[in-house]
């Protein structure tokens, strides 16, 4: 069964295909784009339909079907979590003594985020007591950190000294190091304290530098390159996060927007693996943007079980082969011209990407082959991208 383009790809076609030059038919530009004239003019009417141009049932109109569908399911099961809850509720407000309905409730086949919302308790701690009761030194902590807070509301001058003794004399033991722990961990500090700043410095590598400048691969998607470029149009800058197969040097998935949150960099991941196959395993590399050190990032990664790889602080080399691609579409696309639009711009970034780079651009290191032929030629059926 073909795996089903994505969204933003459709999006880029239909723009290219409506604002084609003369003598330019949709052939030329299916094939352009590797996909079928009959797949391309299915677009162009699905997106008349969704402008409003042709009458016909709107994507927006199926996708608030979904929604609705989805949102009765879920009523349901909170109203049958309320209702299950009703005796708990009138007995206790203690989390531990409904953590048993949570579970019980689960394997009936609501999940426990449902319950835990509905409910307003936190999903970590229900964890926590499912494997295991609370232990006794846990119970120690937070006995001796409530007599520390206690002392530190009455007194806020005193520091961590004169709150371990107000600590100790109110029956909860502790040593001053103990007790200057719990403060630095609470940053419970005294008022005529040090002023403590914060010290500015690059993002920490969520990942170990797995390529160390090696840009080789023996096969394909074994090797990703991601990063971003920005340039900027009458409208404002437009963001550009690319994600390139060292094997074929082809550009796997890419995502444009015109703002660079961490959402540009998952998008491009998430096209790349719904455009390949057999992703497990593979290493994709990228400098320390905060976009790829984001905690949805990472997440994206460990969904796709694509491994992370980082490179240092400052160290344009650690990236080199991905910025000889931006390299090449600042002067062919980029810096050619004023842009008007950001529309205008992006899709020329991706005309110049699927028509010239990847089906025209033939490259030395290749054997004088296109990215899309030399993955044809050097890889066999079962292993060539979608």
């Amino acid at each position: 069964m073909p795996k089903p383009y994505q969204e933003e790809f459709r999006e880029d076609v239909v723009r290219v295909a409506r604002n084609r030059g003369p003598g330019v038919t949709l052939e030329q530009v299916a094939a352009d784009f590797g996909v079928h004239v009959m797949t391309l003019s299915k677009w162009m009417r699905r997106a008349d339909i969704d402008d409003g141009v042709k009458p016909g049932t709107t994507s927006q109109d199926n996708a608030e079907l979904r929604e609705a569908r989805r949102r009765i399911k879920l009523l349901e099961q909170e109203n049958e979590v309320l209702r299950r809850a009703a005796a708990y509720l009138s007995q206790a407000n203690l989390p531990k003594r409904i953590y048993p309905l949570v579970r019980e409730l689960s394997t009936g086949g609501i999940p426990v985020t449902v319950t835990c919302r509905v409910l307003q308790l936190a999903r970590q701690p229900y964890y926590r007591w499912l494997e295991r009761p609370v232990a006794d030194a846990e119970l120690e902590e937070a006995a001796r950190a409530n007599a520390l807070f206690d002392a530190h509301r009455d007194d806020p001058e005193f520091g961590y000294r004169f709150l371990a003794d107000e600590a100790r004399s109110a029956g909860a033991g502790m040593a001053d190091r103990t007790a200057w722990r719990i403060c630095r961990d609470n940053r419970w500090w005294s008022v005529f304290g040090k002023k403590r700043g914060r010290i500015k410095k690059a993002g920490p590598p969520v990942h170990d530098d797995l390529v160390r400048r090696d840009f080789s691969a023996d096969a394909p998607n074994r090797l990703w390159l991601a990063d971003i470029t920005e340039h900027t149009t009458d409208e404002g800058k437009l963001y550009l996060c690319a994600i390139k197969d060292v094997f074929s040097r082809r550009i796997v998935g890419y995502s444009i927007d015109a703002r660079m949150k961490s959402r540009l960099a998952v998008a491009a991941l998430d096209n790349a693996v719904a455009r390949r196959e057999n992703v497990a395993g593979c290493i994709l590399h990228s400098d320390r943007g905060s976009q790829f050190r984001s905690r949805n990032f990472v997440r994206a990664l460990d969904r796709h079980q694509v491994v992370g790889s980082i490179g240092r602080v400052g160290a344009a080399g650690d990236n080199a082969a991905m910025e000889s691609f931006f390299s090449l579409l600042q002067k062919n696309v980029l810096d050619r011209r004023t842009w008007a639009s950001r529309q205008e711009l992006r899709i020329a970034i991706v005309t110049w990407i699927e028509r010239t780079y990847h089906r025209r651009r033939r490259q030395t290191a290749l054997g004088r082959l296109t990215p899309v032929e030399y993955e044809a030629v050097m890889t066999t059926p079962a292993l060539q991208a979608a």
